[in-house]
């Protein structure tokens, strides 16, 4: 069994109060905590939070949860997310983690499970964590014109170009030695675990909370 971790904070900039904000029928951080809560690897979810617990209603009857009030220090848009990983690790005592978001409520359990046996069947000499990233093959380029993954006087097909991933904050994986011996959630030797495109997605904007409200209601129906 592990711990997941699922940090939340009362306010958010972009999508104002959005972890409690309904999303079809549900708040944001439902989502992601019944998934959590459905895996049968994970023994116990940590919740460190600078919200009342009353704002959770129903969704902490659940055995596996466990709410820990965010210390002062650690509050505030600008500290670290590894500080606050940190202090869950500290005040558990479990081997193996993993962290994800409430934003994040496409992420399925298939997706998740996936993940954990890929890390927990790694070679420990070749990676000490584990992140996921949405794979994407197209011409990409650095401000100022700069092409990336491509030549511009080459038009390879893009199926046919180097693919480029971006690290999408939906999963991280990772043992307690090499949490507390790195201090970051991404260690110095990470697998890069790609995940569905369409499960992918963390919500930071507007735009983001209606294209995961549209794939919700779809996933729903079907």
């Amino acid at each position: 069994m592990i711990t997941a971790l699922l940090p939340m904070k009362l306010n958010s900039e972009r999508v104002p109060n959005k972890n409690f904000k309904l999303i079809e029928g549900k708040p944001l951080f439902a989502w992601m905590l019944s998934t959590l809560c459905d895996l049968d690897f994970v023994g116990r979810v940590i919740i460190n939070t600078d919200a009342s617990s009353e704002l959770f209603g129903k969704y902490l009857e659940n055995s596996k949860v466990i709410v820990r009030e965010r210390k002062q220090e650690l509050c505030g848009d600008l500290v670290s997310m590894n500080k606050i990983i940190e202090d869950d690790v500290l005040s558990d005592n479990n081997e193996m983690y993993l962290m994800t978001h409430t934003t994040n409520p496409l992420i399925s359990k298939e997706t998740c499970t996936n993940a954990f046996k890929a890390f927990k069947e790694r070679n420990v000499n070749d990676y000490d964590s584990l992140f996921t990233a949405t794979k994407f093959q197209g011409r990409f380029y650095y401000e100022g014109n700069v092409a990336i993954n491509h030549n511009p006087n080459e038009l390879l097909r893009t199926q046919d170009l180097p693919s480029v991933y971006l690290e999408n904050s939906c999963i991280y994986i990772f043992d307690r030695k090499n949490f507390l011996k790195t201090k970051t959630r991404i260690g110095s030797k990470p697998m890069i675990f790609e995940t569905p495109q369409l499960e992918s997605i963390d919500i930071d904007t507007e735009d983001d909370w209606l294209l995961a409200s549209l794939l919700l209601s779809r996933r729903e129906i079907n």
